[in-house]
């Protein structure tokens, strides 16, 4: 999960910065919770208890208040995700961390807010884009574990091209359509197939 884009969280200057970083915070954690197309900005202001006029020192529209907490979001938990691989030195924990991580990142987070990323297309543009950047990182990892002996022989590119191909169907909302897991658990699952398909028997 990765995000590059300068559009992340606005950028705080002068007087009030602290307030309206904290007013950013409780939007993405608003947003998260409950989804964001039921919204208007009236809406935000009422229940952020603030103005819309301090809503649009965070962004020009909704529609780019709600990019930005996208953005905002996937940036944080790529960081976090990068995060849980730093204290583990073994392949195959590696990779089994970095997907743990992922499900761990996206548990909190309501079907009604991907439901609504997947509807917005600027939203599921910055989605799609971290679960392909996810996908190649997790080719990496697996790259790593074939290379140390932990993980068998197996044609990486095509793994690569399996596990994207699941990764971009949850981020569509195709695999909680077809299955009910929640896109949590579907990584989880990935996860758990993965290290028992890669690992060598003992």
């Amino acid at each position: 999960m990765t995000e590059t884009s300068a559009a992340g969280t606005p950028r705080l200057t002068g007087r009030g910065a602290a307030r309206r970083s904290e007013l950013f915070e409780d939007l993405v954690a608003l947003l998260i919770a409950e989804g964001f197309a039921q919204f208007t900005l009236d809406d935000l202001a009422a229940r952020l208890r603030c103005s819309k006029r301090t809503l649009y020192g965070l962004a020009g529209s909704k529609e780019q208040l709600v990019r930005t907490v996208v953005v905002h979001f996937f940036r944080g938990a790529t960081a976090r995700v990068e995060g849980a691989l730093e204290a583990e030195p073994d392949p195959a924990g590696r990779l089994a961390a970095y997907l743990g991580a992922v499900a761990a990142e996206l548990a909190p987070v309501s079907p009604t807010f991907f439901d609504d990323v997947a509807a917005f297309e600027p939203a599921a543009e910055v989605y799609e884009r971290n679960t392909r950047a996810a996908a190649a990182r997790v080719q990496q990892l697996i790259d790593e574990g074939v290379a140390a002996g932990v993980f068998r022989e197996v044609h990486v590119p095509f793994a690569a091209e399996v596990i994207t191909s699941v990764m971009v169907r949850i981020q569509q909302r195709q695999v909680v359509a077809a299955t009910g897991l929640d896109d949590a658990g579907a990584y989880a699952h990935l996860a758990d197939l993965l290290l028992r398909g890669l690992t060598r028997a003992s």
